[in-house]
């Protein structure tokens, strides 16, 4: 039973569907991302050069299904490695790619991307360089991804 329950779990779902995580009230809501993210982001890029460790800047909003899922999925207890092993921002950009729903222009201005879906998920390095460019966008899907798949990318 375990066996199955940790399959359930692990596998890709639709958009339509629904799946619980470990202590998250609703995983389709947060309130994770920053509605002044820049100051954040100078933070974390300092923190950077002093740790060594990359940014994992997330570009998305709580209204977003996919960015809420993605927030909280890295709160639960599997994902304390990627926690650990990144200093994280989440950017409050809106829904750039919907007319009139974006945010904070200047986020994903500054890392030179044109919004296409959130979340879009930038891995920087303490210069502020974008060391995912091509894989950035494909996170518009997290919520229909495996938890394996999305760890398996994010410690890679």
């Amino acid at each position: 039973m375990a066996l199955a329950t940790a399959l359930l779990t692990s596998a890709p779902v639709t958009a339509a569907e629904t799946r619980p995580l470990p202590g998250v009230e609703d995983p389709y809501k947060t309130d994770a991302f920053i509605a002044d993210p820049m100051p954040a982001i100078d933070a974390a890029l300092a923190q950077a050069g002093a740790s060594g460790k990359p940014v994992l800047l997330i570009m998305g909003t709580g209204a977003c299904r996919d960015s809420a899922w993605l927030a909280n999925l890295l709160t639960t207890d599997r994902f304390a490695p990627v926690r650990a092993r990144y200093e994280i921002v989440f950017a409050d950009i809106g829904m750039p790619h919907v007319k009139g729903q974006g945010r904070n222009p200047d986020v994903p201005k500054r890392f030179r991307f044109r919004i296409k879906g959130t979340p879009t998920v930038a891995i920087l390095d303490a210069r502020g360089t974008v060391r995912n460019r091509k894989s950035a966008p494909k996170w518009r899907n997290a919520a229909s991804r495996s938890d394996d798949e999305i760890y398996n990318e994010l410690m890679q």
